[in-house]
This record gives structure tokens, sequence and C-alpha cells, in this order.
């Protein structure tokens, strides 16, 4: 069985190119030949990424478990 460190990596490693990936496709949205989009639709967007980027920060720099929001336009 791997030890705990080679686990971390594993995982850290799939999940980080997972949320990456899917940051990417959100970008994608970008495109205004292709979608309808106003700013306070790109302003929730970032604002959604940039607190879930500081929980996850809280989280590795405390112990403390937060409560998870499900995202909504």
């Amino acid at each position: 069985m791997p030890d705990k460190r080679e686990k971390f990596i594993k995982l850290a490693e799939g999940r980080t190119r997972t949320a990456l990936d899917s940051i990417r496709k959100i970008g994608n949205l970008s495109n205004k030949r292709a979608y309808e989009y106003g700013d306070q639709d790109v302003k929730k967007i970032i604002k959604a990424l940039r607190e879930a980027t500081s929980e996850l920060e809280r989280k590795f720099s405390s112990s403390s478990a937060g409560d998870t929001e499900t995202f909504k336009l």
C-alpha cells in the first residue's frame, strides 16, 4: 500500500489537473460568437472561483473543515 505522501501526490496532481482543465473550459465560454452573457455573469463566476481558492488556502493553513456551496448564476 502506498504511503501517505505518495497517495497525496497522486491525488493532488490528478485533482489539480482536473480543476485547471475545468477553469480553461470556463474560459472557453468567453467566445461572444457562441455565447451570450453579461458583465454580472462574469463577475459572479470570477467571485465564485476566488472564494473557492481562498477556501482552499484556508483549508491548507488550518485543520478546520469548511462548508461547501453550490455555484449558481
